[in-house]
């Protein structure tokens, strides 16, 4: 948890304040704002604090009407100021100010005790499985526990297995010698070699052909590989984490990966929720977003959104995940109207008015597993609707490479088949 000092004098402000921070990975202290304080100390003070203030604080007005946001320049803290009607950005945007630039952002109870976890996690140098959704963090999450790690000061090389050509799998992540097979004109390390003593992220672990999955379980066990066209094993230290946007263990168990290798990589495993399971995370990852683009802005140059639009944003299935609110933010940011983001620069649909159900005869019981893939099918047709049936497109809509895409066409088909 982070620690945080809020003023004495944010008294009517301080309850919700705090119990936002929390949700959002923060530990918060009442302090007397003119007290001395220590050299890492965070403070959030009332903007009548601003003389005894330092840049690392921030300063907070509570004030009717429109709410504005200057960040730290010149020696000065940052300010925000806003009203009710404003409070929860307000508070989402507090907690992003404060974050360290490595921790995702998060304002949901459950995320923040995942990431209470993933900290005690980081501290170990156990092999790491996350999984989740497509768009929900996963890179993110693994390079926050290299960053806790003690390997922090060392590399975190990141590579996504789907991308990987096939033929080249097994150089890329080993190495290989020279004049090992043909274009092999010079040795190569490989990327095991490379995050030698930090760590590796493989994204994607499901895409991995099983011949070298193999070679990986014995990596993992043996702290050793073998480079293509070499004699003598070479010893690595490197801590791997996983992640794939499959269930592994159903991949396992339908024979398209090793179970041993997958029992040797969920030794720690870390399941991130769809966003649409999170909807407290939105404010905190929008301001984070809205942060990373506003580039200097003052005042109302920060495109600060109204409440009607984190309603819309909260109502919204979010199938793109974390994806997808970042590209519906983007697109607000170029096309809104006015200083503000408001729920018609929002291109999210509608919430759906309450309606009868659609009626739906099972001939089974319906499975989490059957529910989690058809909706992940629904994503994959409207994606291709979207684009006119060009794959490519769809893939980048959805965030996945086109391989990945060409498996779940081919589950379609078999489901289509079987029906």
């Amino acid at each position: 948890m982070l620690p945080v000092d809020v003023s004495l004098r944010l008294s009517g402000l301080a309850p919700a304040l705090c119990a936002s921070l929390e949700n959002a990975c923060y530990t918060a202290r009442r302090i007397d704002g003119a007290a001395p304080r220590g050299r890492n100390d965070v403070r959030i003070l009332h903007m009548t604090e601003l003389a005894g203030a330092t840049h690392r604080d921030l300063l907070i007005d509570i004030r009717d009407g429109e709410p504005s946001f200057s960040p730290a320049a010149n020696g000065l803290p940052a300010r925000i100021a806003f009203g009710s009607a404003d409070s929860t950005f307000g508070f989402a945007l507090i907690a992003e100010l404060l974050r360290p630039a490595l921790m995702p952002a998060v304002g949901d109870q459950a995320s923040a005790a995942l990431m209470r976890l993933a900290s005690r996690v980081a501290a170990s140098d156990a092999t790491v499985l996350v999984q989740g959704e497509t768009g929900t963090g996963k890179e993110g999450m693994a390079r926050f526990l290299h960053a806790m790690s003690s390997r922090a000061d060392r590399d975190f090389i990141a590579v996504n297995c789907a991308a990987l050509p096939e033929t080249m799998m097994e150089a890329m992540l080993f190495g290989h010698k020279k004049g090992s097979f043909t274009g092999a004109a010079a040795s190569s390390d490989g990327l095991f070699l490379a995050a030698n003593g930090g760590t590796l992220f493989l994204d994607e672990i499901t895409e991995l052909p099983l011949a070298l999955q193999a070679k990986l379980l014995r990596a993992l066990q043996e702290g050793e590989i073998l480079p293509v066209g070499a004699t003598h094993p070479i010893p690595v230290d490197v801590r791997v984490i996983a992640a794939g946007n499959r269930d592994v263990a159903v991949e396992a168990e339908a024979g398209r990966f090793r179970s041993d290798l997958y029992w040797r990589l969920n030794v720690m495993p870390l399941h991130l929720q769809p966003l649409g399971e999170r909807r407290d995370d939105i404010p905190a990852i929008t301001a984070s977003f809205l942060l990373r683009h506003a580039k200097g802005a003052t005042g109302c140059g920060f495109a600060w959104p109204t409440n009607d639009a984190l309603v819309a944003l909260s109502r919204h299935r979010w199938p793109g995940n974390a994806r997808e609110l970042g590209n519906i933010l983007q697109r607000a940011l170029v096309l809104r109207e006015g200083a503000r983001i408001t729920a018609s620069d929002l291109s999210v649909p509608p919430a759906p008015v309450a309606a009868a159900p659609v009626a739906t005869v099972w001939t089974a019981p319906v499975s989490l597993h059957d529910i989690a893939r058809n909706s992940k099918l629904d994503a994959i047709r409207a994606a291709l609707r979207d684009t006119g049936g060009h794959r490519a497109h769809a893939a980048r809509l959805l965030g996945i490479s086109e391989r990945t895409l060409r498996y779940r066409l081919a589950e379609m088909r078999d489901l289509a088949m079987a029906s």
